[in-house]
């Protein structure tokens, strides 16, 4: 969300505005998602926002601080929502509690609140469940109804994790990856590897997201640098593995509409406050991003990704800033200091 740097002339919107509108974008994702998910999407968005707001609150009473102002600017509410849609369905309430505490309290309110954290707070919470919670991070099933019978043990975690197993499947992205080196691709693909309509699923959600992303960069919320570079670096290095091996590798298309990769390029790569600020940087930033996703999704052991390679980059937007934001108009250059035995 390059909310801030999006803005024509004149009074910038508040931030309540712009996170709100975000929060309105990714209506048509969310929407998707539980059309193929089921009511378990919508669970995860309601406990993850819920719980984000308690903790804002929680910590801001600790610090002597007003509740309403931050309360009421949305940041919270957005990170539950971010880190609610990242999780597979139903997930159950303690695993996105502890997601959710660690955005809102050690990412943002540790570092001192929103405009002062350098990581993304949800994915902050999201790799931390995914080293820590593996098992249950890859628990994506496949297409489902809109509510499943074993819905509401799924979120209070009291369903058994051998009945977890046999309600999940792998997503199209994981599927590929662990495909094994001797299986060609044409074979994989020929073997229907997923279950029925879970492919069209995926690249469905996909476009949804897209649609958001693109009403963002309509309504000037965001501009359009980081997400054009990020997807043209992955489309670059996909088409140049895809190049060299089709048989391993897969086709830029399907790393474009499968997994999280335009939820990522439109909703997380984009926030204002840990991406890089001027029009080179973010450029830098957003093609950075996706050629670490592409080395970890082909060479590392994730199948996605995301979340690792904007975290990595928020690392990077210090110097990014530092060697991008232009001077202003007729700033002279900084004087270079004499140097030892030269003139004083």
């Amino acid at each position: 969300m390059s909310m801030m740097h999006a803005s024509p002339l004149g009074a910038a919107p508040s931030t309540a505005h712009l996170m709100r509108w975000v929060i309105i974008a990714t209506l048509p994702g969310l929407g998707a998602m539980t059309y193929y998910f089921g009511l378990g999407v919508v669970s995860n968005v309601l406990l993850a926002a819920l719980i984000a707001l308690g903790a804002e609150a929680l910590v801001l009473t600790l610090r002597s601080r007003p509740l309403r102002p931050a309360l009421t600017d949305s940041s919270a509410l957005l990170s539950g929502v971010l880190l609610g849609a990242s999780l597979p369905p139903a997930s159950p309430w303690w695993l996105i509690g502890i997601g959710v505490l660690a955005a809102i309290i050690v990412a943002k309110q540790l570092y001192g609140g929103l405009g002062h954290n350098p990581f993304n707070p949800a994915m902050v919470g999201y790799a931390l469940l995914l080293v820590s919670f593996p098992a249950y991070m890859t628990l994506w099933s496949p297409p489902q109804p809109l509510v499943t019978e074993t819905l509401w043990s799924q979120i209070i975690g009291s369903l058994p994790t051998a009945a977890l197993d046999g309600l999940s499947g792998a997503t199209p992205l994981d599927a590929f990856k662990h495909k094994g080196e001797a299986v060609l691709a044409s074979e994989f693909w020929a073997s229907q590897p997923l279950p029925e309509g879970t492919l069209s699923a995926w690249r469905n959600i996909a476009l949804a997201w897209l649609a958001g992303g693109l009403l963002l960069i309509a309504k000037r919320i965001i501009s359009w640098h980081i997400p054009v570079a990020m997807l043209g670096s992955i489309t670059l290095l996909a088409a140049l593995f895809y190049a060299s091996d089709p048989s391993h590798f897969a086709s830029p298309l399907f790393h474009l509409l499968t997994g999280a990769t335009l939820f990522g390029a439109f909703f997380i790569a984009t926030d204002p406050v840990t991406a890089a600020t001027s029009r080179r940087g973010k450029l830098i930033f957003g093609a950075g991003i996706g050629v670490l996703v592409m080395i970890i999704r082909s060479l590392g052991g994730y199948p996605d990704a995301i979340a690792f390679a904007v975290l990595l980059m928020n690392l990077c937007v210090p110097l990014l800033d530092i060697y991008t934001v232009p001077r202003p108009s007729g700033q002279p250059k900084p004087a270079r200091l004499p140097t030892q035995g030269g003139p004083q």
